[in-house]
This record gives structure tokens, C-alpha cells and sequence, in this order.
């Protein structure tokens, strides 16, 4: 018999995962399996009818499967199983490696021929989500059926970087501020000719007219919604900052008090996710991409504010001593680290086509490699100075559709690198769009390119993480390229 009761022949049991997983590979602290025990409890006083387990692939996309109540307690303790070809798919789905050969097309056994990987829940993770009548959620990380850790698994790849932080004598302290798009939906398209891979997108409307910033009149005529979201994003813990109207028509942004280690990536999957489907719910179509191609839509960012608490010192260790200075001798070289590969880590910031049409000069976007000193046109901005504990670096490069766990992971890799091999900052600009400072990849297929010859992510990731990624991303540029697009239709036809 298992824990729960049942046979280890029940099928019940049988589908949940291998029977006592967890405890016996050792995948949980003492802390963790004492929060298991409260939130099997938990469940059972509000009455749940089921539980979310969720697992954030390598785009930070949000997969899984719902388990009904009675299997919940098996699930945590068991894992959940789901296929490895999940490991493997691109934006569009599509399987992107050819895993019925050898080695499944990452020279690994475990991924041969579609088995399974298991979904372990963080129990620190559990939340009832309000906006779906008795259902609670969870979120995980995988793991073979051996017990080994899924190397691909980005949200481990960014407890490691922590752990390696940690090591050096500084913890991670990161806060969101996040734009997006929030339209009408019209009409869903949910015809069956509409049922390609990847599906017809949605026909949408404006909900504001915008070209009034954090007007209180234009953010007025939207606070309905807004009251909803408000409302359930802070029922589900999220440490939601403020609400405030951007720029742009139908585009919003939300900030978010900053969190220590995991919790800000965990926040923006968890984020993202709640967002979409309040919306949806609501009748209308959220959006995290970068840049919309609808008329007069403006581009969407993801500023990324991040500093480091010192842990011999109990101080923040970007905040600097001297009158004038802005950062800093280790707030510099975290810097000069960043900048140092920023190239390469625009995967990370940047991981579709659509959000290199972002970088344009003038447009409180970056276009080159460089830092300033509270200058919202660089592609770093340094906020705070002398007596300030809130100063920080703000990466101003990254788009909302970033995996968080890889977006993070990039600044502590890199930060940390500058740290260790002191690296020396250039002076700060006050041009940002001018000067000699290096361009940041035109294009996603330039980032590859940048990312393929940086020897500091091989050597911190390993280059079977590095070439997975890139065998992922360039299945999306491939799919792209044999595209025909609009501006070719428009360019080419009646020329020709």
C-alpha cells in the first residue's frame, strides 16, 4: 500500500507518478515536507475540487496537468508524470528535436522515444487561485524517473546561479516592472480553419485610446477591470506595487515591491498566467508580447530592477560611500559584467523576433550597450547613490515574454563574473543613443549568434544547455525566414 491508502497497482496511483517519489530521492527539505503536510490540510478545509500542478518549460510558458482533489496528496508526494517532448517544443508547439532516434536528439536516454519526467511541487508555492471557483495551484520542478534533476529545467538553472551567488557572500534582491497590453476580444476565432499550429490570432479592440501617460482620467475609464485585477492578483500574494497607464493605447504596466531569490521569477510566471486568464474570463485578450501588430500599438518592456544585500556587511552592496558616485565598486563591476555580454544574453532578455523591434533610438527603449546614471534611454540605469538602500541597476533591455528564470539567471551569471574578475565599468553616458558604445543585436538570429561564442554561458550553463536553447530559438527563426511576411507581399508583388 501507498502512503494514501491505495495499491501500488491502483491506477490512480499508477497516474500520478512513481509511488513515493519524493521522499525517496531525497527531493525535499524538512521545511518543504512540513509544509506539504499544512496545505494537504489546507486544501481539505476550503474545500478544493482540484489543484494545478504547474511546471514553466523553457519560454516560461506555464504546462501541466489538474488533479482532482482525491489524487492531490498522491501527486505531491508521488510527482506528477508529464512527457519529455515537452522539453522540446518551440513557440509554435512544434516539436523541435527528433526524439524517436538514439538519445532523442540530446544525445540523453531519458529523452528518447516521448517517456516521462516528473513534476515535483514546491509546497512554499501553493496558492488558491480566485478567479476559479475551488481550485488551488502549484508549482513545480522536474525531474527523470531515476531522480536526476532535468538539466533544462530553467527554473533549477536560476536556483543554481543563487546558490553560486550565495557562495560569493551576496543574495539577489530583484523587482518587476512590468508593460503589457490589455485588448477587447472581439472574436476569438474559434472556427475550425482557425485551428492551425500555431492558431489564428484573435480579433481585438483598444480598451483606451492612450497618448495621455498616467492620466487619471484615461487610467479612470479603465478601472473596472482594473479593480478585478487588483483585486485577485493581491488574493494570490503577489506583492503587487501599483497599477499605472503607459504610454501607449490599451497598454498598462504593474510594479511590484521587490522579493529576494526565487520568488520575482515565480511571481512573473504566476503573473503572466493570472493575468491572461482573469482577462479571458473577463472577455477580454491580454497580451505579453513585445510589440502587437496592431495600429498605433507601442512597444511593451520588462524593467528589471536588481541589487545585491552583502551578507558580511548587512548592506546593499551597490549602494556607494563617496558623494558623486552612483554605484558602488561591486554595483560597477556587476555592471561591467552585464554589459560585458550583453550581446549574448539578449536570449535570455529577448528571446523572440518580435522584441528586437523594441530597440529604436528615442523611445525610452535601448539601442546600445551602455549604462547611465538615472537615463531611461540606456540599457542599464542606475538608480540611488550615497545613503540610499534602495539603490539598484535597472535592466531597461529585456521584453514581458522572457522566461524570468533564464532573464535573472543571465544578470546573476554575468554580474557575478564582472565581480570576480573585477571588471572594470566604462564612464556612464548621457547620450545614450549617440557615442561609440556597441549596438545590441538587431535581430534574434544576431543574440544566437552572439550566444553560441560566449564561452562564460558555456562554461556556467554547459554547452548541452547552451546548444538545446539554440536548437529551440533557431527552429522559431527557421519557421520565420520561410514565412512570407506582409512587408514582402507589399514590397515584392506589384514590383516584380
Amino acid at each position: 500500500m501507498t502512503r494514501g491508502g491505495r495499491s501500488a497497482h491502483d491506477p490512480v496511483a499508477a497516474s500520478v507518478g512513481r509511488d513515493g517519489f519524493v521522499a525517496h530521492h531525497g527531493l525535499w527539505t524538512e521545511d518543504q515536507e512540513a509544509l506539504a503536510g499544512e496545505i494537504i490540510s489546507r486544501a481539505r478545509s476550503e474545500g478544493l475540487d482540484v489543484v494545478r500542478f504547474a511546471w514553466a518549460d523553457v519560454h516560461g510558458v506555464l504546462r501541466g496537468k489538474s488533479m482532482m482533489i482525491d489524487g492531490f496528496e498522491q501527486a505531491l508526494r508521488n510527482g506528477c508524470a508529464l512527457t519529455t517532448t515537452l522539453l522540446a517544443k518551440d513557440t509554435s508547439h512544434r516539436t523541435a528535436f527528433p526524439v524517436w532516434q538514439e538519445g532523442g536528439g540530446f544525445d540523453l536516454s531519458q529523452m528518447e522515444g516521448a517517456g516521462d519526467m516528473l513534476m515535483v511541487a514546491d509546497p512554499a508555492t501553493f496558492r488558491i487561485l480566485p478567479w476559479a471557483p475551488g481550485t488551488g495551484w502549484v508549482l513545480c520542478d522536474v525531474y527523470f524517473p531515476d531522480g536526476t534533476p532535468v538539466e533544462f529545467s530553467t527554473r533549477r538553472i536560476l536556483a543554481e546561479a543563487l546558490e553560486r551567488l550565495g557562495a560569493a557572500g551576496y543574495d539577489y534582491l530583484s523587482g518587476l516592472e512590468v508593460e503589457f497590453h490589455i485588448l477587447s476580444l472581439d472574436d476569438p476565432k474559434l472556427s475550425a480553419e482557425h485551428a492551425t499550429q500555431p492558431a489564428t490570432a484573435p480579433e481585438v479592440g483598444i480598451i483606451h485610446h492612450g497618448f495621455q501617460y498616467l492620466t487619471e482620467t484615461r487610467l479612470d475609464e479603465i478601472d473596472p477591470l482594473m479593480e478585478i485585477l487588483r483585486r485577485q492578483l493581491t488574493a494570490l500574494g503577489l506583492p503587487l506595487r501599483s497599477f499605472e497607464l503607459e504610454f501607449g493605447p490599451s497598454q498598462v504596466e504593474l510594479t511590484f515591491h521587490p522579493r529576494v531569490g526565487l520568488g520575482t521569477a515565480d511571481d512573473m510566471v504566476l503573473l503572466r498566467a493570472a493575468v491572461r486568464q482573469i482577462c479571458r474570463r473577463e472577455g477580454y485578450h491580454a497580451s505579453f508580447m513585445c510589440r502587437p501588430n496592431l495600429p498605433n500599438m507601442f512597444s511593451s518592456g520588462w524593467h528589471l530592477h536588481q541589487s545585491l544585500d552583502d551578507h558580511a556587511r548587512g548592506t546593499n552592496a551597490f549602494m556607494p560611500t563617496d558623494e558623486g558616485e552612483a554605484l558602488s565598486p561591486t554595483g560597477l563591476r556587476f555592471t561591467a559584467g552585464i554589459l560585458e555580454h550583453a550581446a549574448a544574453s539578449c536570449v535570455f532578455t529577448t528571446p523572440t523576433i518580435n522584441g528586437y523591434k523594441r530597440y529604436r533610438p528615442f523611445t525610452l527603449a535601448p539601442d546600445r550597450v551602455a549604462w547611465g546614471v538615472d537615463n531611461k534611454g540606456t540599457m542599464l540605469r542606475a538608480v540611488g547613490g550615497p545613503g540610499d538602500r534602495g539603490t539598484r541597476i535597472e535592466n531597461r533591455v529585456g521584453e514581458p515574454a522572457a522566461n524570468p528564470y533564464l532573464y535573472i539567471a543571465s544578470q546573476i551569471i554575468t554580474g557575478l563574473h564582472g565581480i570576480e574578475r573585477e571588471l572594470e565599468a566604462p564612464l556612464p553616458t548621457s547620450d545614450p543613443y549617440g557615442g561609440d558604445a556597441d549596438r545590441l543585436p538587431g535581430s534574434l538570429i544576431d543574440a544566437l549568434t552572439a550566444l553560441d561564442g560566449d564561452e562564460l554561458y558555456r562554461r556556467v550553463l554547459g554547452d548541452r544547455f547552451i546548444e538545446y536553447l539554440l536548437t529551440i530559438k533557431r527552429a522559431e527563426v527557421s519557421r520565420f525566414l520561410s514565412d512570407v511576411t506582409d512587408w514582402e507581399q507589399r514590397e515584392y508583388f506589384s514590383m516584380f
